[in-house]
């Protein structure tokens, strides 16, 4: 019996490799590569934006310590601050560190401090002198004790039955005579038995309550008054 050979390869020898099979290039038809880089330009895009927002600062002033209405704006009250503003308007309101501040400017409201320096709490020394001080003599009781300088208040008056006669027709209610006022003394008496029952505050009226004075006066001296804080 006969056995047929394959007489196309010789005996023991090593079958033929596979052919090669390279990966196709992707080209930029591929929406996957398209989206990849786009992805990435963006990211670089957002990165370089930041980093220049980062240096879009300006140098603003702002208060070191509290300053008080009527109080000199001086060079070492002041610190600048870098800060950066969504809008040049932002930016406006507020002193520009890069320029001395003049002399002969106060503020005109409190500023608290670290707070940035407002345009609008300046003044010159023309706005000093519509700044009139009231001095209040007022029960310590009728007093918040948190009052100091730099505090807004209110002022009010109410009826004091202990001065009435019996033919007086007194207001039923207290009446505010100064709203949002700047205290700009409020010194602590004492006697030697202790406190003082009563407390001097002084507060800068300015505007038109210095027009309505003479009768705000002669409702500050006929009844008891009394302070309410706002701030």
């Amino acid at each position: 019996m006969t056995t047929g050979i394959d007489t196309r390869r010789p005996v023991g020898a090593a079958p033929p490799s596979p052919s090669a099979t390279r990966p196709r290039r992707r080209t930029l038809k591929d929406p996957r590569l398209v989206v990849g880089i786009a992805l990435v330009a963006l990211s670089v895009l957002l990165g370089a934006r930041l980093l220049a927002g980062a240096d879009d600062t300006v140098q603003v002033w702002a208060a070191r310590s509290r300053l008080v209405p009527g109080e000199p704006v001086a060079p070492g009250a002041l610190v600048p601050r870098d800060v950066r503003f969504a809008d040049g308007a932002d930016a406006d309101r507020y002193v520009d560190a890069g320029a001395d501040v003049p002399s002969g400017l106060t503020v005109t409201r409190e500023v608290a401090a670290g707070e940035l320096l407002p345009r609008a709490a300046l003044g010159g020394d023309e706005q000093i002198g519509a700044l009139t001080e009231v001095p209040l003599s007022v029960a310590a009781e009728q007093v918040p004790d948190t009052v100091r300088v730099g505090s807004v208040v209110d002022v009010w008056v109410a009826p004091d039955r202990s001065r009435a006669t019996v033919t007086d027709s007194l207001p039923t209610e207290a009446v505010r005579v100064f709203q949002g006022v700047t205290v700009v003394a409020a010194p602590r008496g004492a006697t030697t038995l202790g406190p003082s029952a009563t407390r001097q505050v002084i507060v800068g009226v300015t505007g038109a309550q210095v027009a309505r004075l003479p009768k705000a006066l002669a409702q500050l001296s006929g009844g008891t008054v009394i302070l309410t804080r706002q701030r």
